[in-house]
């Protein structure tokens, strides 16, 4: 398993790449409901254990893709945060997904 460190060290350059308006609109990314319903769909059915082995591989690639893209989001609030560009720390929530 990869270190928090290691991870991070991934992701801290991608962060670094955003410009303003770039982090603003990768903290503000949400999933569109077409694919939150299908998320949700497969996610009743991996819960109710009948996923098929090609749900399991949309599944998992999915939940990958949200945890790649929350990341990225923690990295473009920081990125604003760190730049002083005016974002209320308040309203930043470190947990606040892409799902909706």
């Amino acid at each position: 398993m990869t270190s928090p460190t290691n991870l991070d060290s991934l992701f801290e350059p991608l962060g670094q790449c955003l410009d303003e308006q770039s982090a603003r609109q990768v903290a503000d990314l949400r999933v569109a409901a077409v694919v939150q319903e299908k998320l949700d769909l497969l996610a009743e059915r991996a819960n109710d254990g009948v996923l098929t082995p090609d749900e399991r591989a949309e599944y998992e690639a999915l939940v990958n893709a949200v945890d790649f893209i929350d990341i990225l989001k923690l990295k473009a609030r920081q990125r604003l945060l760190s730049s002083g560009v005016g974002v209320d720390i308040n309203s930043v929530n470190p947990f606040d997904s892409i799902l909706v």
